[in-house]
C-alpha cells in the first residue's frame, strides 16, 4: 500500500462519510502549486474552495501565525484584545462607506447565521427574501436561505419566513418585497450557483426597494470577497452598499474566519449573539497579515488581469462541448453541455485541480498568486480534456 493509500484508508475509516472523495492525499502547498503524499504536482484551480488567495504557505501570514501562536491563541470576547481590535479596525477602514463595525466569527455560514439574527432583530421582522440557485450554508439558519431543495429537505423541518425569487429579475423581486420583509439576501456572483454574476441594474433596484419598505440588504461575500472578483468587495463593481456585508474564506489566508461588516441600523445585541472563537488572536493575526498582502500586492488588479488573460486564452480555441463561459476576476465558470464530473476527473489526471459549481459547471478559483505560466498549463488541460 503507498503512502498516499494509506492515508485514504487511514481517513476514510475514521471520518464521518460527508464528502464526495477523490483519490488524491494532499499534504503540501506553495503558491497555486499543491504535491500528494507520493510527490505528484498539481496547479490548484480550487484553492480550499476560494480559501487560499494569498496562496498555500504564504509566508507573511505564516510567520504572523507562528509570532501569535507563541503569544496568545485565545481570548473571548467579554475582554478587550490588541490584534482584534486592530482587525477590526482594518475591516471598517477598507469597508465600503456607511460599514462601520463588525463581528468576528469563524465561517461563512456563521457569518450568515449571525446577519439573518442582525436583521430580524434590527427590524422586528422574520421575512427574508433570497434567490432561487442561491447557496448560504449548511448550518440550519444559512441552509433555510439555500436554495437547493437537496440540501434542505433531509433536514427539515428549518427555521421559516424564507422566500426565494428568480435572480436577477427585478420585476419578481419587486413582488416578493413589502413590509413584512426583515432583508433581502443576494450574493454579487452566485458561486454553487454556476457563478453567475448580478446585474448593476438588479443590485441597484434591490437597494431601492428595501430603502423603500424599510428592509436591510445583505450581500453574501463569503466567496467573492477579499479581491477575487478583481475588487476588494464584489459589491464594489456594481456602486452599491449592502447594510449588512458577510466575508469569510479568503479572509485570513486559510486560517478559519468570517465576520458581519455591518451599517448604523445593527443596533446592541449584548447577550444575544456571540462565539466562543470568534475573533480569537490567531485567526485575526492571520487575517491582519492576508489582508496586508492583498492590498500591498494588488491582488484585486492581478484577479482582473489574470481572469481576463485565462478567459481570452481558452476562449481562442472554445471546445465543442462548452456552451457559456461566465467570469468576474478569477472567479470562472464554464458551462458544459453535458456532466462535469467526469471532466474534474481528467483534469486532476493532467495535475490540475478544479471544482464543480453545479452539475454541468467547471469552476475555476484557483489562488491569486497563480503564475502566468501556470494559467497557460490551466487552459492547455482544459482543452485537452475537453476537446477529447
Amino acid at each position: 500500500m503507498t503512502t498516499d493509500a494509506a492515508y485514504r484508508a487511514l481517513e476514510s475509516r475514521y471520518s464521518i462519510d460527508l464528502y464526495p472523495k477523490r483519490e488524491l492525499t494532499i499534504v503540501k502547498g506553495d503558491g497555486a502549486t499543491l504535491w500528494d503524499a507520493d510527490g505528484n504536482e498539481y496547479i490548484d484551480c480550487a484553492a480550499g474552495i476560494g480559501v487560499a488567495s494569498v496562496g498555500h504557505a504564504n509566508p507573511k501570514v505564516a510567520a504572523a501565525v507562528a509570532a501569535q501562536a507563541g503569544t496568545l491563541l485565545t481570548c473571548p470576547g467579554i475582554f478587550y484584545n490588541d490584534i482584534r481590535a486592530k482587525l477590526l479596525e482594518r475591516l471598517v477602514t477598507l469597508a465600503p462607506d456607511g460599514l462601520i463595525q463588525a463581528f468576528l466569527c469563524n465561517s461563512g455560514s456563521e457569518a450568515l447565521e449571525g446577519a439573518l439574527k442582525f436583521a430580524r432583530h434590527a427590524t422586528g421582522r422574520k421575512n427574508i427574501i433570497c434567490a432561487m440557485r442561491g447557496y448560504h450554508g449548511r448550518t440550519m439558519g444559512a441552509l433555510s436561505a439555500t436554495h437547493k431543495k437537496e440540501y434542505r429537505e433531509p433536514f427539515e423541518p428549518l427555521p421559516g419566513g424564507f422566500t426565494y425569487v428568480a435572480y436577477n429579475n427585478i420585476d419578481k423581486l419587486r413582488a416578493a418585497v413589502n413590509g413584512d420583509t426583515a432583508a433581502v439576501l443576494l450574493e454579487p456572483v452566485q458561486g454553487e450557483g454556476g457563478i453567475r454574476p448580478g446585474r448593476a441594474d438588479y443590485f441597484k433596484a434591490a437597494r431601492a426597494l428595501c430603502d423603500e419598505h424599510g428592509a436591510l440588504l445583505i450581500f453574501d461575500e463569503v466567496q467573492t470577497g477579499f479581491c477575487r472578483t478583481g475588487a476588494l468587495f464584489a459589491c464594489e463593481h456594481f456602486q452599491v452598499t449592502p447594510d449588512i456585508l458577510c466575508v469569510a474564506k479568503a479572509m485570513a489566508g486559510g486560517v478559519p474566519m468570517g465576520a458581519v461588516l455591518a451599517g448604523k441600523r445593527i443596533k446592541s445585541l449584548r447577550g444575544l449573539h456571540g462565539s466562543t472563537f470568534g475573533g480569537n488572536p490567531l485567526a485575526c493575526a492571520a487575517a491582519l497579515a492576508a489582508i496586508d498582502f492583498m492590498i500591498d500586492e494588488d491582488l484585486s488588479g492581478q484577479a482582473r488581469a489574470k481572469g481576463a488573460a485565462l478567459v481570452e486564452q481558452f476562449l481562442a480555441n472554445k471546445p465543442a462541448r462548452v456552451r457559456d463561459v461566465r467570469h468576474l476576476g478569477l472567479m470562472v465558470g464554464i458551462e458544459l453541455k453535458e456532466r462535469v464530473q467526469p471532466f474534474l476527473l481528467a483534469l486532476m489526471d493532467q495535475g490540475v485541480l478544479a471544482l464543480p459549481a453545479g452539475p454541468t459547471v467547471l469552476r475555476l478559483l484557483p489562488p491569486l498568486v497563480i503564475t502566468q505560466a501556470q494559467i497557460s498549463r490551466v487552459v492547455e488541460a482544459l482543452h485537452e480534456v475537453l476537446t477529447h
